[in-house]
């Protein structure tokens, strides 16, 4: 599933290809995930904005006569498989979810093969339609995020620490492969419940280290993840634990093994992830 960086490569991707565009008509799957993409038409793309895994396109349209304008938010998550791209002629795609009609006559379109993405039409930053996204924790480069805000957030919960990041509440946008890398860098065990300040204050400091890396490679692809140009992400060479199971581990050779924790498969060293 992209993940933070994946998002973010195709938030700068796609935002000087949209923003400033109207959208004129709308198409969508008629499945209930996909329904709203119609609603968007009529609409003007004023930016196009990132929230953890979430895209947020700022619509504006005008309402009335005396300069009124109505203000909303197409929001997309890409799911597992989901790709935006914009081409000047839609393409025969059988896995397209969701296209918009541009006032230019160019499309942007949705394609989404598993079709586990989501797209709504909400009012202005009004999340309440969308929990996990209007219960999202803080953005991990927010400069009000710090050791001890971080740390007081995972003591509120007794879950084990990876899930605690895969719920989005203490820090939005990781996912499996990044909670594995931060944790292996940070030598904590995915599956312990409890960490201090001091290991909070690690960890938080390889997430940031993790996802600063991958922006820098354009993101991770294992096999879904494109970019709007249709290219893939660089950072898949550069993981030091996710997927490496069975090979040794490049920090004490040791064998890294996968493991099960609340029904997602993690990846850890034996001895420098030691609970």
């Amino acid at each position: 599933m992209p993940e933070l960086p994946e998002v973010e490569t195709v938030r700068c991707q796609l935002e000087p290809m949209v923003v400033g565009s109207t959208i004129i008509s709308g198409r969508a799957h008629p499945s209930p995930k996909f329904a709203e993409a119609s609603d968007a038409t009529g609409y003007r793309i004023r930016c196009l904005e990132r929230r953890g895994k979430y895209l947020l396109f700022a619509l504006t349209n005008s309402v009335d006569d005396k300069g009124g304008y109505s203000e909303r938010q197409l929001v997309v998550h890409l799911g597992m498989t989901g790709a935006l791209y914009v081409n000047d002629s839609l393409p025969d795609d059988p896995y397209q979810r969701a296209s918009w009609t541009l006032a230019d006559g160019r499309h942007l379109w949705f394609r989404d093969v598993r079709r586990f993405g989501r797209i709504a039409v909400v009012p202005a930053n009004d999340y309440r339609s969308l929990p996990t996204l209007h219960r999202l924790g803080p953005e991990p480069f927010d400069p009000a995020l710090d050791a001890a805000v971080f740390h007081s957030s995972l003591t509120k919960s007794r879950r084990r620490i990876k899930t605690q990041l895969l719920s989005q509440r203490p820090i939005a946008g990781i996912g499996n492969i990044y909670a594995d890398e931060a944790l292996w860098r940070a030598r904590i065990h995915p599956g312990t419940r409890r960490v201090g300040l001091e290991r909070a204050d690690r960890l938080l400091e390889h997430l940031r280290e993790v996802l600063s890396e991958s922006l820098q490679h354009g993101g991770t692809t294992l096999r879904d993840y494109r970019k709007p140009d249709g290219d893939t992400g660089r950072n898949q060479k550069r993981l030091d634990c996710y997927g490496r199971g069975g090979l040794p581990c490049r920090r004490c050779g040791s064998q890294l093994v996968v493991q099960i924790f609340d029904q997602r498969t993690t990846t850890r060293c034996v001895i420098c992830q030691r609970r």
